[in-house]
């Protein structure tokens, strides 16, 4: 028969290693939340960085559909300048206020 001692001893022992094991859990779940929530951050700044070069993107795609929509305006006979904006052209000249918006489109948004 085991003295009450030693049931207390056991018992002890247990408890230690009981305590133990919790401390280990405790620095576990304390590493996975930090982990988790740097990885949160990251997330978040990535997504930030995502939606700046999706509308980067996006812009220069609207540029060039916006640019593509005045060339074939131009290319069908039409002034695209502010000057003759909407009226006929003679298609066998062009004309240098609607080449120069051409060649300059979408110029002013990439300098800013």
């Amino acid at each position: 028969m085991v003295d009450s001692y030693s049931k207390l001893e056991q018992l002890h022992e247990s408890m230690v290693s009981m305590t133990k094991t919790i401390e280990s859990l405790e620095n576990s779940i304390l590493d996975t939340l930090r982990e988790n929530t740097e990885l949160k951050v990251e997330n978040q700044l990535l997504r930030e960085k995502m939606d700046k070069m999706s509308n980067a993107h996006n812009n220069t795609i609207k540029t060039q559909s916006g640019l593509e929509s005045l060339r074939k305006i131009y290319n069908s006979g039409y002034h695209i300048c502010n000057m003759y904006y909407g009226s006929h052209r003679d298609p066998s000249s062009d004309c240098m206020f609607c080449l120069d918006i051409l060649d300059n489109f979408g110029e002013k948004k990439k300098k800013h």
